[in-house]
């Protein structure tokens, strides 16, 4: 699961959810911060930040991980001011985009040097950079190169469900990975069959791209709302959005397992998302992303459960 950065430190009673869920990975993101889409500065592991979103505390999450034997994927990611789109981030002049390759570069080297010291199994390079990876494709190719030459393990890139496609560096990596928000129902309360059928043409233009890069996809987040409508527009987080409905999210997180989980061009994925303070958080009057103490969470289980069997 994708397990979110807090402002405290973590122990065993914040893993054992994570145990019992039978999860085998957990993604750990510390935060960069961007004052807005053309600010060439990157702002990162700083006292100001939650201990979560830090170095420090990227490290002292994944050794509590470790310790349950969870395995790790290291996703540092950028936060632009008021949650401005990522995929936009794009400057205005070349001055400004050298400076920005120079900020980022220091941001991911920092993070794969980590990666590498806590032999971390998978890193991921960004998180949905459309228009930076549009606008600089010579640049990833070298950013990926220096990455390689500190950090051994294996490598991904973090795309959104409408980016994946446009995505010119599947070759340098180890996986294709996709922010897997793809709409699959236009119901109120999207049944089972319903969400099915709307993965059937998603789930074919993934399966060519594995085929013609011949790398495994591996979904860098998947999951749905409990919310009305969870089906139709997945990647919307806005609170305005508050209808409960824990159906919806049953039955599009179980289409979405059974289109993929036994396919085996299919790695996994990391469910958004699991916070540390289970008992707190989620429930049935929650319409976010969460499964957490929701009906939803079974479903996980029990798919999770069945793959590492």
């Amino acid at each position: 699961m994708s397990f979110v950065a807090s402002r405290e430190a973590v122990n065993e009673s914040h893993i054992t959810p994570v145990v019992n869920l039978s999860a085998n990975y957990a993604a750990i993101m510390p935060f960069g911060f961007m004052r807005n889409l053309d600010n060439p500065k990157v702002i990162f592991d700083t006292e100001r930040q939650w201990f979560g979103e830090t170095k420090q505390g990227a490290e002292q999450y994944i050794n509590e991980l470790r310790k349950q034997k969870i395995k790790i994927m290291l996703k540092p990611q950028i936060w632009v001011w008021h949650g401005e789109f990522t995929g936009f981030i794009k400057m205005e002049n070349e001055v400004d985009w050298n400076a920005f390759e120079v900020a980022y570069t220091m941001f991911i080297l920092e993070y794969a040097r980590l990666a590498q010291n806590l032999k971390v199994e998978i890193f991921c390079i960004g998180t949905e950079l459309e228009k930076f990876i549009e606008n600089r494709p010579e640049y990833w190719s070298y950013l990926i190169s220096e990455i390689k030459a500190i950090y051994k393990g294996k490598l991904t890139y973090a795309a959104n469900w409408d980016e994946f496609k446009r995505t010119p560096f599947w070759s340098q990596l180890d996986f294709i990975g996709v922010d897997a928000y793809f709409p699959v129902g236009e119901s109120k309360t999207p049944s089972f069959d319903e969400c099915l059928e709307g993965w059937s043409e998603h789930k074919e233009t993934i399966k060519s791209l594995s085929i013609i890069h011949d790398k495994p996809i591996l979904f860098t987040e998947y999951g749905y709302r409990s919310v009305d409508y969870a089906g139709k527009l997945p990647w919307v987080s806005d609170i305005g959005m508050n209808q409960v409905n824990l159906e919806a999210q049953t039955n599009t997180t179980s289409a979405l397992f059974e289109t993929f989980w036994n396919e085996d061009w299919f790695a996994g994925g990391f469910i958004w998302k699991w916070f540390h303070n289970h008992d707190d958080v989620g429930g049935k009057n929650d319409s976010m992303f969460t499964p957490q103490n929701k009906p939803s969470e079974k479903i996980i289980k029990h798919y999770y459960k069945s793959g590492n069997e």
